[in-house]
């Protein structure tokens, strides 16, 4: 992974709350490990030969690096508007966990990934997976990138999402034009893959909870900026026929803290108000899909665990704070995902561009 090359939404200026981790990413979350790899006609001489506009990719997370023991994060799933599609999100509901990646890609590309993600967790948990009756249920979720992408080629392959899989580390998160936000749009501005995170301090203990977005959503005239309604006064350059909303957003929160799945499932859900922060509404064309996990209270697997567990939960009470956190973290994401994206062309129609935003002219409007 490579580091952006536009700044990100602190750098050009935009006024955004809170503390963020040293990498502001979701893997200031010790053990989050996240990798991106993207096929693309600009790259690829053979896919620019024949005429077609490939712009899409992978994003993989590892919630638990390569630990070759599998163990569990606890997980709570919401789905603030369904018009898509998460993987594994039944029994994250039901079970209140998962183990193994977490994948993000395009709409067209579900199959692809989750057998990647099948047969990684099969070579990772060895003797575990070969020696007991387990199954491999990882979770993957998509968006639409048909607008910028030949995504009827069906181009992304169980290679590819392989080598997201083989990229994941700890350290920064290639953003914008990465992994499966390769081909995504945001409020008609370039979009795509975007992260943030905060520091929350609860009775004296530091904890971290990170942000990962795959910003496929938004209309120009709803796009919010630090309270402000920028979209309204950068009308040039929207996206032909885009009338109506046809995107999605994918976000994923991890935290450190320890938290039940009940009590992740309501973080889950503030991933609705983030988005909202810059003006979505969750439209009904829109695949609105939101994942929490917590890495702490560290286990085995419910099969080897025996009868009882013991876990240690935050108060309900004291929840607040991390509910702002996460909160700002997504609306942060989605604006380092608009900031640190570039300017590609259109795939439908094959005509014109998909410009990044200025942020020069976003940061006059907020000053104004």
């Amino acid at each position: 992974m490579t580091s952006p090359t536009r700044p990100r939404a602190r750098a050009v200026g935009i006024p955004l709350p809170g503390t963020p981790g040293p990498l502001n990413a979701i893997t200031d979350v010790p053990g989050i490990e996240v990798g991106t790899a993207e096929l693309l006609s600009s790259r690829d001489p053979k896919l620019a030969t024949r005429g077609i506009q490939v712009q899409t990719g992978v994003t993989a997370i590892l919630p638990r690096g390569r630990d070759p023991v599998p163990r569990p994060v606890w997980a709570g799933q919401f789905s603030l508007n369904g018009n898509g599609e998460m993987t594994g999100a039944h029994w994250v509901r039901d079970g209140g966990w998962l183990a193994g990646p977490i994948m993000i890609s395009n709409s067209h590309a579900i199959g692809a990934c989750h057998t990647a993600a099948v047969r990684w967790m099969i070579e990772t948990y060895g003797a575990t997976w070969e020696d007991n009756h387990l199954w491999a249920m990882p979770v993957v979720a998509e968006t639409y990138d048909g607008v910028l992408n030949d995504i009827n080629g069906l181009h992304v392959t169980e290679d590819l999402a392989r080598r997201a899989l083989d990229a994941a580390r700890p350290g920064p998160v290639a953003e914008g034009n990465s992994g499966g936000g390769a081909g995504m749009i945001c409020y008609e501005f370039k979009g795509g893959t975007g992260t943030a995170s905060r520091a929350i301090d609860i009775d004296g203990q530091g904890f971290t909870l990170g942000a990962l977005v795959q910003a496929n959503h938004g209309l120009r005239p709803w796009l919010t900026v630090a309270g402000k309604r920028v979209g309204e006064a950068m009308t040039d350059h929207r996206i032909p026929g885009m009338s109506s909303e046809r995107g999605s957003i994918i976000v994923i929160l991890a935290t450190d803290l320890p938290l039940l799945p009940g009590q992740l499932e309501r973080l889950s859900r503030r991933a609705a108000i983030g988005i909202g922060r810059a003006g979505s509404p969750g439209g009904n064309n829109s695949g609105d899909i939101f994942l929490a996990l917590s890495t702490a209270n560290q286990m085995e697997l419910p099969q080897f665990s025996g009868a009882w567990r013991q876990m240690s939960c935050l108060n309900d009470e004291r929840l607040d704070p991390v509910y702002m956190a996460a909160v700002e973290a997504v609306d942060e994401a989605v604006l380092n995902a608009l900031c640190a994206a570039q300017t590609v062309p259109l795939a439908r129609p094959a005509a014109g561009l998909c410009h990044a935003i200025d942020t020069e002219r976003l940061m006059g409007l907020l000053a104004g």
